[in-house]
């Protein structure tokens, strides 16, 4: 346990963190899930719709630190990869 009053707040701001990262890795997640049950649904126009909320959701966790540059990168290219594999 923090002894300190340093450490008890960064413990604190440590658990705030992570709260706001969890948040935010959730909405990219749900937003990437989503598109891939419309795909599997065949509904890919609406898959479609979609994209531009997920990259900005994946930009958002990016930007905040979430998830590294390259893993926001990697999430984009192989969501599309997926959806234009299904259009095809």
């Amino acid at each position: 346990m923090a002894i300190t009053s340093s450490a008890k707040k960064a413990l604190r701001a440590s658990e705030n963190k992570a709260i706001f990262n969890l948040r935010r890795k959730r909405a990219m997640d749900n937003t990437v899930t989503e598109i891939k049950k419309m795909v599997a649904a065949k509904k890919v126009k609406e898959a479609l719709s979609l994209v531009p909320k997920a990259y900005k959701a994946i930009d958002k966790a990016a930007k905040g630190n979430t998830i590294k540059k390259g893993a926001a990168n990697r999430k984009k290219a192989r969501l599309m990869a997926f959806v234009n594999k299904a259009s095809k």
